[in-house]
């Protein structure tokens, strides 16, 4: 959070409309996203639009752009409600709901569904070891579901990282935090800092944005993948394009994990976008074609029958715990 006070987040207690601000979640360059209560008493998160390179709170609560950057400004905050307009339309159990959006304060803000659990990476970072197969197939198989969705509706998520994926206590994931605002305002000025997550970024994102599209998407879920495997980001892909050191999932995961899952993530990582998989159907196709060298066809069928049914959490113990799923 900026150590500036006209740039400090809204207080414990603010009245937003039908919302009664808790506390700050989250806060970065671009926005401030609040854990807040509705007029019902039900709990909600709430993102507002406020880049702190071009923008100032004045009066305790508005929203006012630096002279020179009112037009920068105005353009994010299209990008901003675009963006929420287009969430909105999304009604998917792995992406987060939009469930309203509003101007206030000179600026705009966007009501999510609030989940509870934990973020992939506070899960990767807890486990003892790498993260099992069975759960990075059947959160990446389901993830691709929603991922599908928000590329149907011509939007990119471009910061797919574990940060943004959440593991509901039910073991399902959804994807967090879109960014087509920061995308907007990087694009247009050197003032803002970069968007892009370091590891989890294609080289694309650096160098080409012209070249930006699901396969875009894909290489992040492919480093979110890795990331799995390592407990670590992997190299970033800027650092990669010079001099490629990352050493491959292939090696890295070399008798923990099935060759084939393996070579799907290098293959997600490929620095050439044209070497990747082009869609997240394709991905997701592939990801659900694998068959570990121990299982049977009564063990995969547990598992295609887990992909396609609400999942409890006894349900994804059951079926991390069959025979399938143990080398």
């Amino acid at each position: 959070m900026s150590s500036s006070p006209k740039n400090l987040a809204l207080p414990a207690g603010y009245q937003l409309q039908d919302y009664k601000i808790n506390s700050v979640l989250s806060s970065g360059g671009f926005s401030f996203v609040y854990l807040a209560t509705d007029k019902n008493k039900q709990t909600v998160a709430i993102k507002e639009y406020l880049p702190t390179s071009i923008a100032v709170r004045s009066d305790g609560a508005t929203v006012m752009p630096n002279d020179d950057d009112i037009a920068l400004f105005r353009h994010g905050l299209k990008c901003f409600f675009d963006e929420g307009l287009a969430l909105a339309k999304i009604d998917h159990p792995n992406i987060v709901r939009v469930i309203n959006f509003f101007r206030a304060n000179e600026t705009v803000y966007m009501v999510m569904q609030y989940e509870h659990g934990k973020s992939l990476q506070d899960y990767i970072l807890g486990q003892s070891g790498a993260v099992s197969e069975g759960f990075i197939k059947r959160v990446f198989s389901q993830l691709a579901n929603g991922l599908r969705e928000v590329h149907a509706q011509k939007l990119l998520h471009l910061d797919i990282k574990p940060a943004n994926i959440y593991i509901r206590t039910d073991g399902s994931p959804v994807l967090l935090d879109f960014g087509s605002a920061r995308q907007a305002l990087t694009e247009n000025t050197s003032k803002t800092s970069p968007s892009y997550t370091p590891g989890f970024a294609p080289p694309e994102q650096y160098f080409d944005r012209s070249q930006l599209g699901p396969w875009s998407d894909i290489y992040s879920i492919g480093a979110t993948m890795y990331s799995c495997l390592s407990r670590t980001s992997p190299a970033a892909a800027n650092l990669r394009v010079k001099n490629d050191l990352l050493v491959p999932a292939v090696t890295l995961g070399k008798d923990k994990y099935s060759q084939a899952l393996l070579e799907i993530i290098d293959q997600c990582l490929h620095l050439d976008y044209l070497e990747r998989p082009q869609s997240v159907f394709s991905l997701q196709k592939s990801l659900l074609s694998i068959v570990p060298k121990s299982s049977n066809k009564t063990g995969m069928q547990k598992l295609v029958d887990a992909f396609s049914t609400p999942l409890k959490m006894d349900k994804i113990v059951d079926v991390l715990n069959s025979p399938m799923n143990k080398k």
